[in-house]
C-alpha cells in the first residue's frame, strides 16, 4: 500500500510540472489587450490571441476553448463581447444594476472573478439609498454619451438629471443627503488653495470586485461638471469626485486614483477642465480673494479650448446658470490578477450645500497589460 501511495504522489507530481505552465500561460493575455468587466474589447485586433490550452483549471465555472471564465478573461468572451445596459431604469435602487450601468456585467460566484457585491453609500462607506441624487442615463444633455454600452451611471451632490428627465432640479442648488463624513484624507486640499474640510449632499457607489487572474489593471472612463466653475476656483468650496480603492495601490492619493499630473483632485481645479463658456474667462476665480487664500491663479491658457456643447442640455452651462466640465476623462490604475478589492465612486459639496456638482462614470473593463494611475482626456465617441 505504502510503495501504491509514493507510485501515485510521484505520478501527480510529474503531472502537475506539465500541467501548471500551461494553465499559466493560458491566464496570460497578449500584450496591447484591453477588456471591459463583461468581456468587451476596446483595443482592435484581440481576437486572434488565443488562450486555448488543452486543460482547464477546474474551479467549477467550466472552459470556454480551455480557458477557463471563471479566473480568467478568455478569447471567446473577446470575440462575442457582452452587454448587460440595456433597458435600465433611471431611478433603479438596485446598486447592482449600477455596476451593469458602468458595464461591469459579470457577477462573481464560488470564487469566480467579477462584481462580489454593489451599494449605494455615503462618502464614508455608511449606507445609503439610491434617490434623485443617483441615476441610470442612457444620455446626460445631448453632448454626454454613453463611452460602451447603452447606460452609464450619473452621481450627484444635487440631483443626478438633466433638463428633460423627471425630477430634474431645474436650478444651480437641490440638496440632498445634509451634513456628511468625508473619507480621511479629504476633502483633499490643493497647493495654494485651502478648503473646507465639511462635506455635505454626498453619495456614492461601493463596488467589491475579484480581478482575472490574468488582469495586471483596470479603467474607467468619467465626466465632472459643476456649477462652481469659473467663479470659485481656488476657494473653500470646491466639490470633489473621488474613486478611492481599498486596499490602496501605489500611487494613490489617501486611496484616490483619479488626479491630474499635479495630484490635484477631481474639482473645478483640475487641469483637465476644458469644457465651458470662453465668455466666462472674466469671472475665472473672481472669489478666490474672498473665499480662498488669495493665491488666486490665473486663467488657463487656452481657455475653455472645447467649448461647452459637452454640457447642452444637462443644465449645466446653460439652461440654469454657468457652468463647467471636464468632458469625458480614463483613469488608469494597476490590480493583481485574482486579488479582491473595493472602489467607491463618490461625490460631495464641499462647505456648503450651494451650487451641484454631478459626475457621469461608465466603460469599466480590465487590462492584461501592466498599467501605472493615471488619468487622461479621452474623446467622446458620438
Amino acid at each position: 500500500m505504502i510503495q501504491i501511495r509514493l507510485e501515485a504522489m510521484k505520478y501527480l507530481a510529474i503531472l502537475s510540472a506539465l500541467v501548471v505552465p500551461a494553465l499559466l500561460a493560458a491566464c496570460s493575455a497578449s500584450k496591447d489587450s484591453t477588456f471591459d468587466g463583461g468581456g468587451t474589447t476596446s483595443s482592435a485586433g484581440v481576437g486572434g490571441n488565443s488562450l486555448d490550452v488543452s486543460v482547464g483549471v477546474g474551479s467549477g465555472g467550466g472552459t470556454q476553448g480551455g480557458c477557463d471564465a471563471a479566473v480568467a478573461i478568455c478569447d471567446d468572451e473577446l470575440k462575442n463581447p457582452k452587454l448587460c445596459d440595456e433597458g435600465l431604469k433611471l431611478g433603479d435602487p438596485d446598486a447592482m444594476n449600477a455596476a451593469k450601468a458602468i458595464d461591469l456585467c459579470k457577477a462573481s460566484s464560488k470564487g469566480s472573478w467579477g462584481v462580489l457585491s454593489a451599494k449605494y453609500v455615503r462618502a464614508d462607506g455608511s449606507a445609503a439609498a439610491a434617490g434623485p441624487n443617483t441615476g441610470l442615463v442612457p444620455k446626460f444633455g445631448s453632448g454626454a454619451s454613453p463611452q460602451a454600452g447603452k447606460s452609464m451611471l450619473a452621481l450627484s451632490s444635487g440631483h443626478a438629471r438633466d433638463v428633460a428627465m423627471p425630477e430634474a432640479c431645474a436650478s444651480q442648488t437641490c440638496e440632498n443627503a445634509g451634513p456628511g463624513q468625508a473619507p480621511t484624507g479629504f476633502p483633499q486640499d490643493v497647493p495654494n488653495c485651502p478648503g473646507s474640510k465639511d462635506i455635505n449632499d454626498d453619495i456614492g457607489l461601493e463596488l467589491k470586485l475579484k480581478a482575472p487572474v490574468n488582469a495586471k489593471g483596470y479603467q474607467f472612463n468619467f465626466a465632472f461638471m459643476s456649477f462652481e466653475f469659473a467663479e470659485y476656483v481656488c476657494t473653500e468650496f470646491n466639490d470633489q469626485f473621488i474613486a478611492l480603492v481599498s486596499p490602496a495601490p501605489m500611487g494613490s492619493v489617501s486611496g484616490n486614483i483619479s488626479f491630474d499630473k499635479k495630484k490635484n483632485p477631481v474639482s473645478v481645479n483640475l487641469a483637465l477642465f476644458d469644457h465651458c463658456d470662453p465668455a466666462t474667462k472674466a469671472q475665472f476665480g473672481l472669489f478666490c480673494g474672498l473665499f480662498g487664500a488669495g493665491n488666486c491663479p490665473p486663467p488657463p491658457n487656452p481657455y475653455c479650448p472645447q467649448g461647452p456643447s459637452f454640457m447642452q442640455g444637462t443644465g449645466f452651462g446653460g439652461e440654469w446658470g454657468d457652468a463647467g466640465s471636464t468632458g469625458w476623462l480614463v483613469t488608469t490604475a494597476p490590480v493583481e490578477g485574482g486579488s479582491e478589492f473595493t472602489i467607491r465612486f463618490a461625490i460631495w459639496d464641499t462647505g456648503d450645500t450651494a451650487l451641484d456638482s454631478t459626475v457621469l462614470v461608465d466603460n469599466f473593463r480590465w487590462s492584461a497589460d501592466p498599467v501605472g494611475i493615471d488619468t487622461e482626456t479621452v474623446p467622446d465617441p458620438k
